[in-house]
């Protein structure tokens, strides 16, 4: 650090220390020096603050101190808060070794289920008497009734504060007091999803809109049917056509009817199935990324043939055909061809043989703006060298070629060209260079002297249709305004969600951020590959008529009454299937060795993603020996190798094997299986269980014999990994499982290990190997997670990284995942290491 930098730092570590020399007992301010300390640990996150404030709490006795404290509240941005400190950490952490300090929220009793309110937060812990002495760890959350508060679980060892630190000549903690403080930035949401989970998100109700489901690979698909169907004018046009005697599975029209009229009615995501099998897709096809511009070059194509002799023929052409002319004059000769093209976002058919149609493909590689693009694309090109003008009579000759545009469509759609075919890999590559473009463009300039006037040629922006990622491996999504006066929206596959302006611009441009225009947070980034790549402005002057709402009577009635009794007929059918079948899902090893998370899988979709399972179909009256013959020839194996456990759901709120199933009743069926041993559910949970030696079965069910999982925690790796399960004897004590550990992991006997127990959702506790299962009070189906020794070190170096030294931080960081720029610090009830830590002095 230079000289003018520590100059700097210190200043404001001296500010730091006047401010809590200040106060004896809890005070909060608002002080010039308190922003500059929080401009130094806070990062800039580029949302606008709706109120900044301090609060300093002096703390005497500190080894006394309760269990849990909870501060004087203060209030900021309409909000009461207040600091949860746990002087010897909270319950779910390792108890004794750590502090945990979280900002809470303090009023949100009586508030209804949309309460929310996003922080910015810096917690502190310092030296009374010598404040540049201190710890800060800084996060933002978005606070609500079930998360209201949130902080450090792991936020420093509490031997760490009562000793000096390398660099430092005093302890955190002197005279047995501190002061803990809080920096608060309550932050707008002009969204209203700012760092939401999006857990049981309601898409309807938070925008009026739905999205649609991806098959695979389909967000392309997905992104330009929105673009359509909130093209209301293009709605309206494709409802007109007749398709009361068609197939859905055969007629594209019909298909894009039906999802058209499920988006503008559906409280639920959409499903595209249909509209892939009408253009002859399997679902192999429906999983491999299509090129958008193929895909919207067949569906116009053929949706135009359907039109004609229809209400709706040219639609297509007046919402998205323009005309262009093309110049070219010779330099040595005299000789000139001009030559009208039409355009639009796709290659239609000639209109006639003497009338070309292309398209507008506006580059974007080396090219700054979006009126750069269009510059270059009218610019005079020289034609020579190997790339003469052939004319009539004169042979191969130096010329000039020139586009100007005769007339521009009230919908233009842009093709940015961000592929391109890269000779030295020989292989397409992404384009992610920097390529701004803005909500309202004037493209006068750029047509002909005899174009008309009579209206402006100025477009607003209505769509942006972008890529993430790489070439052959991202995800798409697109920004639409549905209306003149609407806010902007993101539709990404089945989600619908307000987005800033900002979102739909600067974070679609590609390239590097500049200075000034992000967050301080996302200046340094490398290049970006999320960028936009056909972008949909409307001709001001046609928006009223091509974005019109839609009425009753612009839809057509047979699609309404076919869906309706459509419905109803899958209801009553699936009721006679519930009536007569149930399902079964089945864990297997693989599929718990692959499970990251929580239990052996995850069966409840608030608990986060469904685990992947096989499931099988079952006649309720099946008998159980006919099922576990279909199960086992599945999986390949013999039937006297394998077993089957019931899973249950415990008050503790976790999902176990809790009996496996008797195999000596053969009048027992699938549904007295279900009714008798898991009524709580519809269906059935099973855990397939392989015995290694059948012959011992008798010895594996022997009273007080129980069946642990094993899971292994990988600080390297940062997963966990199933390594299956192990009978032992009930009055056995844990330290038993460290003998099998070493040799299923292959390691050497004498590596320190701790093991931990899945106790339930939020408690995952460290365990006394010396004690039995029995003292544990642990049954048939509870895991033991289990990780090697590391040093404090090791756990110093991983969490300096942002990364997770024990099972209960990394468990604590599946259940509450933060997003790209989210920091990992969590609620008081779920364990998270300290992360972002900063040391004063």
């Amino acid at each position: 650090m230079d000289s003018k930098a520590e100059e700097i730092v210190s200043a404001l570590d001296r500010e730091f220390c006047l401010n809590c020399s200040r106060y004896d007992t809890a005070h909060s301010l608002s002080h010039p020096s308190d922003e500059a300390f929080a401009a130094k640990h806070m990062p800039d996150l580029g949302h606008d603050v709706k109120e900044f404030q301090v609060f300093h709490w002096k703390l005497q006795g500190w080894k006394k101190l309760e269990r849990k404290l909870t501060s004087p509240e203060f209030d900021c941005g309409g909000h009461k808060w207040r600091i949860l400190l746990f002087p010897s950490g909270n319950s779910n952490g390792p108890p004794g070794d750590v502090v945990s300090v979280y900002l809470d929220s303090a009023n949100t009793k009586g508030m209804g289920k949309d309460w929310h309110v996003c922080a910015q937060f810096a917690l502190v812990i310092s030296n009374p008497r010598y404040p540049t002495i201190y710890t800060v760890s800084h996060a933002h959350h978005r606070f609500i009734a079930e998360e209201s508060d949130w902080g450090f679980t792991r936020f420093i060892d509490l031997r760490g504060l009562f000793q000096p630190q390398p660099g430092r000549n005093r302890p955190t903690i002197e005279g047995d007091s501190a002061v803990v403080s809080v920096y608060v930035r309550v932050l707008e949401d002009p969204t209203g999803v700012m760092w939401h989970t999006f857990i049981n998100y309601d898409s309807k109700k938070q925008t009026g809109y739905v999205g649609l489901k991806n098959q695979g690979a389909t967000g392309y698909m997905n992104s330009l049917l929105q673009s359509l169907f909130h093209t209301r004018y293009f709605r309206k046009a494709i409802y007109q056509i007749l398709t009361e005697n068609e197939h859905p599975t055969e007629s594209i029209l019909l298909a894009l009817q039906r999802v058209f009229y499920r988006l503008q009615t559906s409280d639920n995501p959409v499903g595209t199935n249909e509209l892939t099998k009408s253009f002859g897709w399997t679902s192999l096809d429906s999983s491999l990324q299509h090129d958008v511009q193929e895909f919207n070059r067949v569906l116009q194509d053929k949706l135009e043939s359907k039109m004609k002799g229809t209400c709706a023929e040219g639609a297509i052409t007046k919402l998205f055909v323009g005309k262009m002319k093309t110049f070219i004059e010779c330099i040595n000769v005299l000789y000139e061809a001009t030559r009208i093209e039409w355009f639009n976002d796709q290659t239609f058919k000639a209109f006639n043989d003497s009338v070309h149609c292309t398209d507008i493909q506006l580059n974007v590689k080396e090219i700054k703006t979006l009126y750069d693009s269009f510059r270059a694309y009218v610019a005079v090109e020289m034609l020579d060298g190997e790339n003469k003008y052939q004319t009539e009579g004169y042979g191969l000759q130096d010329a000039r070629k020139r586009i100007i545009f005769q007339s521009l469509p009230p919908v233009l759609h842009l093709q940015l060209k961000r592929y391109e075919y890269d000779m030295q890999h020989k292989a397409m590559v992404k384009i992610n260079d920097r390529f701004e473009f803005p909500f309202e463009i004037d493209l006068d300039k750029f047509l002909d002297e005899t174009a008309d006037r009579s209206k402006p040629w100025k477009y607003k922006l209505h769509g942006v249709l972008v890529h993430s990622g790489k070439l052959d491996d991202g995800h798409y999504f697109v920004f639409i305004k549905p209306g003149r006066d609407s806010r902007w929206l993101k539709f990404d596959d089945d989600r619908v969600t307000p987005v800033t302006e900002r979102e739909v611009l600067e974070e679609n441009y590609g390239g590097k951020p500049l200075d000034g225009v992000v967050p301080q947070i996302l200046r340094n980034q490398t290049e970006r590959s999320t960028n936009a790549y056909m972008l949909v402005y409307v001709r001001e002057t046609a928006i009223d008529e091509v974005l019109a709402p839609l009425t009753e009577e612009d839809t057509p009635p047979h699609l309404g009454r076919r869906l309706n009794e459509e419905r109803i007929q899958m209801m009553e059918a699936r009721k006679r299937d519930r009536e007569d079948h149930l399902t079964a899902k089945v864990i297997t090893d693989e599929t718990f060795s692959l499970h990251q998370g929580f239990d052996l899988a995850v069966f409840d979709e608030r608990n986060g993603p469904l685990s992947d399972l096989p499931i099988f179909r079952a006649l309720k009256k099946e008998k159980y020996r006919v099922f576990k013959s279909r199960v086992a020839r599945h999986f390949a194996y013999p039937e006297s190798q394998i077993r089957l456990w019931v899973l249950v759901n415990r008050q503790n709120r976790t999902v176990r094997p809790d009996v496996s199933i008797p195999e000596n009743e053969p009048s027992l069926t699938v549904e007295m299986i279900r009714n008798n041993m898991d009524a709580r559910f519809n269906d059935l949970r099973l855990y397939l269980e392989v015995l290694p030696d059948p012959s011992k079965k008798i010895l594996l069910d022997n009273a007080g014999t129980i069946i642990i999982f094993l899971k292994h925690f990988d600080t390297t790796r940062q997963s966990l990994l199933g390594i299956g399960k192990v009978h032992m004897p009930s009055a056995s004590k844990l330290n038993n499982l460290i003998p099998i550990i070493n040799e299923r992991m292959t390691w050497a006997s004498g590596k320190p290990l701790k093991l931990y127990e899945e106790v339930k959702p939020g408690l995952i506790e460290l365990v006394n190997p010396k004690h039995t299962f029995d003292q544990r009070v642990m049954q048939h189906g509870d895991i033991v997670c289990f990780q090697l020794g590391i040093s404090d070190k090791e756990v110093r170096d991983l969490e300096s990284q942002g990364l997770y030294s024990s099972p209960p931080q990394f468990y604590g960081f599946l259940q509450n995942p933060p997003d790209k720029t989210k920091e990992p610090p969590t609620k008081s009830g779920s364990p998270h290491g300290v992360q972002n830590i900063v040391s004063g002095d």
